[in-house]
């Protein structure tokens, strides 16, 4: 184990409200893999409002820098698209196939308010259905059901009875179908809805630099923050993290359930997922940042999970590479964490920006 960077806890300037309502604001933007120049629009004012530069990647991918006290170069990853759909087929009842965007199974989308996106920027609502949704007209027929792309549609709030007439309204094949977050924050502290994968890491990377540029620190190390925009899909940071990194902490959501150590209420360190495990002293050196700054940390590994660090570790990068995030529950479903998690990644990230790379 390496020994602890700092055994002086740092004071924190993490801005809780502004993280939080950051988050919810994220969580309103549609935003599935392809289709989320609109969310980066919205980190984009939030980095010009602070003052700081920042870029969008061929790929569209956003990037910004903040310059570090000595050597060293880090990048700080984490991805703004989102689990979503396209148009599949209009079917001959005016009704919507759809062909899934991310990993998600259909019945956690089952009952979803989502919207159709016309090319030209309007959007009609629907809502997710099953082909046989009424219990009053097939009975044991749709308790049997499978959930599945063929037994799935989207009902248009329209009134439209056959193809001809969605196709009248612009709607055809290919366009981006997202589903509404609903998003609320309840009086106990819980935040609840869709996409809080991996949004919530976008609001943290933007509180951690409000942070640091409003107080005027400086990260030790100088420091890129990069927000992929394919992640659901495989590829997010395939490309884009910059040449000079040498250090690369993912941060995404971290899966609870049963035979998981992740809560509600804490940041995860996931020492090994689906891709293999990540790099062991980068591993130990947060666990001692956390010890040290009396930051709640659970250790986890997720069996059926990939991130944007591996997507980076297999397109070729050559740098030390670890994953953390707020612990979030029925992931790729309706999703809920509290803001204790958010509060304790924070907390984390900044810890890790103000110490030396990893000996």
């Amino acid at each position: 184990m390496i020994s602890n960077p700092s055994s002086t806890p740092i004071s924190s300037n993490i801005d809780l409200q502004y993280c939080t309502s950051t988050l919810l604001e994220l969580l309103r933007i549609p935003s599935p893999s392809g289709f989320t120049s609109k969310a980066v629009s919205f980190v984009e004012a939030e980095l010009t409002a602070l003052g700081v530069a920042h870029y969008r990647t061929p790929k569209g991918a956003l990037v910004w820098t903040l310059s570090g006290k000595s050597g060293g170069v880090r990048s700080v990853a984490s991805h703004i698209d989102t689990l979503g759909a396209m148009i599949k087929e209009v079917k001959p009842n005016g009704r919507l196939r759809l062909s899934a965007i991310g990993g998600y199974d259909w019945a956690t989308v089952e009952g979803a308010e989502c919207k159709v996106h016309h090319p030209l920027g309007h959007t009609l609502s629907g809502t997710v259905v099953n082909t046989r949704q009424s219990t009053h007209v097939h009975g044991a027929a749709l308790r049997k059901l499978r959930r599945s792309e063929e037994s799935m549609e989207v009902r248009l709030d329209a009134d439209v009875r056959s193809a001809e007439e969605v196709h009248a309204l612009g709607f055809s094949v290919g366009d981006f179908v997202s589903f509404d977050s609903l998003a609320l924050e309840t009086e106990t502290g819980f935040i609840k809805g869709r996409h809080l994968d991996n949004k919530a890491a976008v609001a943290i990377c933007l509180a951690v630099t409000k942070a640091l540029v409003t107080s005027g620190r400086q990260p030790e190390t100088t420091v890129h923050f990069f927000v992929s925009n394919y992640e659901e899909v495989g590829h997010g940071a395939a490309a884009g993290i910059p040449d000079d990194t040498q250090e690369l902490l993912c941060i995404d959501m971290a899966a609870i359930g049963q035979g998981q150590t992740s809560d509600e209420y804490s940041v995860t360190l996931c020492v090994k997922d689906a891709s293999g495990p990540y790099d062991y002293d980068m591993n130990a050196y947060l666990k001692s940042l956390a010890q040290a700054q009396n930051i709640d940390l659970k250790v986890d590994i997720y069996p059926y999970y990939r991130s944007d660090a591996s997507a980076a570790w297999r397109s070729g990068g050559s740098y030390r590479a670890a994953l953390i995030g707020p612990g979030v529950d029925a992931s790729h479903a309706f999703e809920r964490m509290h803001k204790q998690a958010l509060q304790a990644t924070s907390a984390l990230l900044e810890a890790y920006l103000l110490a030396p790379l990893v000996p």
